[in-house]
């Protein structure tokens, strides 16, 4: 919540009573949508130790599948929040380890080569415990890639991106690191969602899936990635956290005449929008 509530250096405890009221309403949002729509069954929460141990509890005693992340989410070199990140994961028994890494494949070959030692390092933890593995893939644009583009992000992410996410992919799966999701950010055209989905699969590796992640953009971006992931093999369902709490918390927090029902009534119609969008799409797909 660092970014959200501004905060920096340690926070004092004022900011930590706020991310906590923040991840609880939060959670409550996301229980009142799933208890609004039966086919909530598959959904599952990204919930962190620091703030979210109600949520951890609350979700473990539902029979709801959770993910923990063990990244030091401050750096742009990936690196394990805490030395203790397996014994973290063996106590709390999350259904997956999630991991974020920016990772540009023409990017220093030295930092590449660190992260993949790394993510190899939680990979074969989770495989030896029979533990789920879901690794975020951030694909910035170097500078010179955006240079090429007349420094147009929307430019890079239409027609470099996919590739770069691909050779990634290839590089990260040739060091044995083996997620069973790769979360990933949203493309444009159900062909680019084809072309990662497939690298993510190739090799004999059929059951594993990809999740679009919202990136924290606007609905309606949000809403074309997944349009243009519906029904693509491969493609399993997605991670929006940033686009469904951020405006109700922002409001709830500024006390613009929003309570935390009212807060928590608009987390939950907003997650709602976003699968009734995800379902109709991959059911004109057919």
């Amino acid at each position: 919540m660092t970014s959200f509530f501004g905060v920096a250096g340690q926070p004092s405890e004022e900011d930590v009573q706020r991310a906590r009221l923040a991840k609880r309403l939060i959670w409550a949002g996301f229980l009142l949508a799933r208890e609004e729509r039966a086919s909530h069954g598959s959904a599952a929460v990204l919930i962190d130790v620091t703030y979210g141990d109600r949520g951890i509890r609350e979700a473990r005693s539902a029979g709801i599948r959770f993910a923990i992340p063990v990244e030091d989410s401050g750096r742009e070199e990936f690196g394990f929040e805490s030395p203790r990140w397996a014994e973290l994961l063996d106590e709390v028994d999350p259904s997956w380890a999630k991991a974020l890494v920016r990772y540009d494949p023409e990017g220093d070959p030295a930092v590449n080569a660190r992260q993949r030692a790394a993510l190899g390092e939680l990979s074969d933890h989770c495989r030896k415990t029979d533990r789920g593995f879901m690794l975020e893939v951030l694909v910035p644009p170097s500078p010179s890639r955006l240079e090429a583009v007349e420094g147009e992000r929307g430019r890079f992410d239409r027609e470099v991106r996919a590739d770069l996410t691909v050779r990634g992919i290839a590089e990260i799966q040739e060091t044995g690191v083996e997620p069973n999701l790769w979360k990933l950010e949203g493309f444009e055209e159900p062909a680019d969602y084809e072309r990662v989905a497939a690298a993510a699969r190739s090799g004999g590796r059929d059951q594993v899936g990809c999740i679009i992640l919202g990136r924290g953009e606007d609905a309606a971006a949000v809403e074309r990635w997944l349009r243009a992931g519906a029904g693509v093999p491969g493609v399993v369902g997605w991670a929006i956290g940033r686009t469904i709490w951020w405006d109700p918390l922002r409001a709830y927090f500024a006390g613009a005449d929003s309570s935390e029902d009212e807060a928590v009534d608009r987390i939950a119609a907003n997650y709602r929008h976003f699968v009734d969008v995800d379902e109709s799409a991959v059911a004109r797909r057919g």
